[in-house]
């Protein structure tokens, strides 16, 4: 296994591993924003226990590498909309007329904690995540026939099975809250619905009304 420093220096090393964003909960447990999908760079220094400036050079020296994994800066309308929906129920603090706000997924800090040197969080990530890789590979190098055990096929599932379950692990908080907001718009469209039976209502009598009038 190489050592965890190997991933500080190579990028292909890095990109080979950035999809086991699982480990970073094995190490710290990463507080999410309300989406369940996103962090900011304070967020990031916290779960680091660095300053934010270590992030934000992290973030200028290697901006393309950690673009390609999902880092992304909102600004205007996105970023309204952003805070809207998720900065004001956070329990952080944010300031107010920001011009921009840089958000991370998971895989962009796993990234992060494959280039940030002075962490000791960031290199107990790294020495996991390599075990957890070499660990890996040593399943998949057994001496079954490739493609023809049972055992090897049962391997290869239980691997894709452990992706899939950290991907529904982020989606979980995203479904919540979308099932939230649908059940309050279908709470929404009972009052409506109410409110037009009682309209209807008032017209059927005003119109009995009128006829009664013209009727005299």
């Amino acid at each position: 296994m190489p050592p965890e420093t190997a991933l500080l220096e190579s990028r292909a090393l890095r990109d080979s591993v950035v999809v086991r964003t699982e480990v970073l909960d094995r190490i710290k447990v990463l507080a999410m924003l309300p989406d369940g999908l996103h962090v900011t760079t304070r967020m990031v220094a916290a779960y680091f226990e660095v300053g934010d400036q270590a992030i934000k050079s992290i973030a200028k020296r290697h901006r393309e590498e950690l673009c390609s994994h999902g880092l992304v800066t909102l600004r205007g309308s996105e970023l309204r909309f952003f805070e809207r929906s998720n900065l004001d129920l956070s329990k952080e603090s944010y300031p107010q007329g920001r011009a921009h706000l840089t958000l991370f997924p998971r895989r962009a800090v796993l990234n992060v904690a494959m280039l940030l040197r002075d962490s000791d969080v960031a290199r107990r990530v790294r020495t996991y995540l390599l075990d957890v890789e070499q660990s890996s590979h040593g399943r998949r190098t057994t001496q079954d026939p490739p493609g023809g055990s049972v055992g090897a096929r049962l391997r290869s599932v239980e691997e894709c099975l452990g992706d899939v379950g950290s991907a529904l692990r982020d989606l979980g908080p995203v479904i919540a809250r979308t099932s939230a907001r649908l059940e309050r718009m279908e709470q929404r469209l009972v009052a409506m619905d109410g409110r037009l039976l009682f309209l209807d209502r008032r017209l059927d009598n005003t119109e009995r009304i009128v006829c009664g009038i013209s009727e005299r």
